[in-house]
């Protein structure tokens, strides 16, 4: 059966490829970005079948009149997937405070807004699927990248929570975990304000060859046609193969200190 999927984000990287595959399957997608020049071509390749329109998802008001106006036209909305996103490279003394805010605006609230504007159609519906654009780094961290890794921390605990709010009404949500890949997100912007101090850090760290592990963000385009197809869609998934091994690491450790404290955890309880 035909989809109908609205896609944030969708003018390049992950979000063009993901957009692509979904019409290679005949779905119905409506696809959203601050500039939808980029997705000309694909317009012009499937016609009717594609829905461009800009949107800031930042704008609360302007989200809940895009999907509004997106559910009008194509009469649902099966798979919400906030992919709009960007990255910020700085270290977290280096912030200001309007970075740290228009980071938030954008990969948190425009995710919450359009999540908001969506679930009333899906309850209606008594079925939908919402997929989170996250990150490994919404589970790990790495430096440099706090007020992003802050970011997607936020979109995960706000996204496990709905997946326990709305699993009754036929919804689905999954957290969508990409390691590196070789996209746009990572020529994003950096904090404005310098610290020297930070100098050496900066350099060291600079020359560790972390791209030589991004994957191919064409390679993802199989997964997520799996993903939106499945009946019982999992609440994370991991794109590509570093995150998964990664991430077992960081918490056997987690765990190993976890035991070591566990004494003096107990002991905090009381009686």
């Amino acid at each position: 059966m035909s989809k109908t999927i609205l896609i944030t984000g969708a003018s390049k990287g992950l979000g063009k490829v993901w957009t692509e595959a979904f019409l290679k399957q005949g779905y119905q997608v409506a696809a959203s970005a601050r500039n939808i020049e980029p997705l000309n071509d694909l317009q012009s390749k499937y016609g009717d079948a594609l829905c461009t329109f800009s949107l800031d998802v930042t704008n609360r008001e302007a989200a809940f009149e895009a999907v509004k106006k997106v559910h009008q036209h194509f009469g649902k909305i099966d798979v919400l997937i906030n992919n709009a996103g960007y990255s910020l490279f700085g270290a977290v003394e280096e912030a200001s405070e309007q970075e740290a805010r228009n980071q938030f605006e954008t990969n948190f609230f425009g995710a919450l807004w359009m999540t908001q504007a969506v679930l009333p159609i899906m309850r209606q519906q008594n079925s939908g699927h919402i997929i989170q654009t996250s990150s490994i780094l919404g589970l790990i961290t790495l430096p440099l990248q706090s007020i992003y890794n802050a970011s997607k921390f936020a979109i995960e605990g706000l996204s496990e929570t709905l997946a326990s709010e709305v699993k009754e009404f036929g919804i689905n949500v999954t957290l969508l975990e990409p390691n590196g890949y070789d996209s746009d997100i990572w020529k994003g912007e950096f904090n404005s304000n310098s610290i020297p101090a930070y100098d050496g850090f900066k350099k060291t760290y600079a020359e560790r060859d972390l791209k030589s592990s991004f994957g191919s963000v064409e390679a993802t385009a199989e997964a997520l046609v799996k993903l939106v197809n499945t009946n019982n869609p999992p609440l994370r998934m991991f794109l590509g193969k570093v995150g998964l091994p990664l991430i077992k690491q960081h918490y056997e450790q987690r765990i190993a200190l976890w035991e070591e404290w566990a004494e003096v955890s107990e002991k905090a309880h009381g009686n």
